[in-house]
């Protein structure tokens, strides 16, 4: 299923609806590089189910496969319509109808709600100027495109995660995009790359910059179901993994393992941590698109 995946993502780009659905191709095959990524405390991996009961590694590739033309729609959004206002209430309502797609797909099941919203505005604001792939610009241009209100948007969703940020007074999933996405451009990448440099393993280096956003990052999926103190003990094991040396060093994998057993212990997953994961390796990717010639 990967190699097939990858296969349609390398297919050369000549007209704009190509571009569109290179990019969600790009978004769908980050989100299956974040899944399969092992061993990830407390989420779903290729060998675990980690925190979860109901998800597994089959069925968030399920979901991420047929997501794939929600995010070729965004794509296509940011390519097509210019004023900002129309772009968010267009892309809102892809976002909704993804989010029935998804739910159709896994049995109604919550898979990715929030990596529709976090890499919907990702892909919009990539596709929106081609050009300019930098991921900090293109987080950036996100982060304005999510201020924009949408006026058909719910004002009560009833989601978990929602609530949490009502519960403890945090931004979540909403306050992350509107500030361009400062998980990802100001953590995750950075750690990715001095993984990378020091010569760890792309595992390591993915696995790293997950923790490096688990360290800081108010989670509410953590939140959600384990308050305060809960999130608090992520933090705190995150940071011990990375102080030990990270996920390539013996020390810093037997931290890890800690923490994958006592995540699962107390029935928290870091949702929100894996979805800026995805974000990040999805920017990641898009950085070979910006070196490839325009005619290409």
């Amino acid at each position: 299923m990967r190699e097939n995946l990858a296969m349609h993502a390398a297919q050369p780009l000549r007209r704009a609806p190509d571009l569109a659905g290179r990019f969600g191709a790009h978004v769908v095959q980050a989100l299956i590089d974040e899944v399969t990524l092992a061993p990830k405390p407390g989420l779903v991996d290729i060998r675990s189910r980690g925190a979860h009961r109901d998800l597994d590694w089959s069925l968030m590739c399920v979901s991420a496969l047929a997501l794939q033309p929600t995010f070729v729609e965004l794509a296509h959004a940011g390519i097509d319509i210019e004023p900002m206002r129309a772009l968010r209430e267009r892309i809102g309502a892809i976002g909704r109808d993804g989010e029935a797609r998804m739910l159709d797909a896994t049995g109604g099941v919550n898979t990715h709600r929030g990596a529709i919203w976090a890499l919907g505005l990702l892909v919009t604001a990539a596709a929106r100027e081609p050009s300019e792939l930098d991921p900090r610009v293109v987080a950036s241009r996100a982060g304005s495109i999510a201020r924009v209100q949408d006026r058909h948007a719910p004002a009560i969703t009833g989601n978990k995660g929602d609530q949490a940020c009502l519960d403890y007074n945090v931004g979540g999933a909403r306050g992350q995009a509107r500030a361009g996405f400062p998980h990802v451009v100001d953590i995750a990448l950075p750690e990715l790359m001095r993984s990378r440099a020091r010569g760890d393993s792309e595992t390591a280096a993915r696995l790293n910059a997950l923790l490096a956003v688990m360290a800081t990052l108010d989670d509410t999926c953590v939140l959600a179901r384990g308050g305060r103190d809960a999130l608090a003990e992520m933090q705190h094991g995150a940071r011990c993994v990375l102080e030990r040396g990270g996920a390539a060093a013996l020390a810093g994998r037997r931290e890890l393992k800690t923490l994958d057993r006592r995540l699962v212990e107390l029935h928290v997953s870091p949702g929100g941590a894996a979805d800026l994961l995805a974000a990040a390796l999805f920017l990641d990717r898009l950085q070979g698109e910006a070196d490839r010639p325009s005619n290409a």
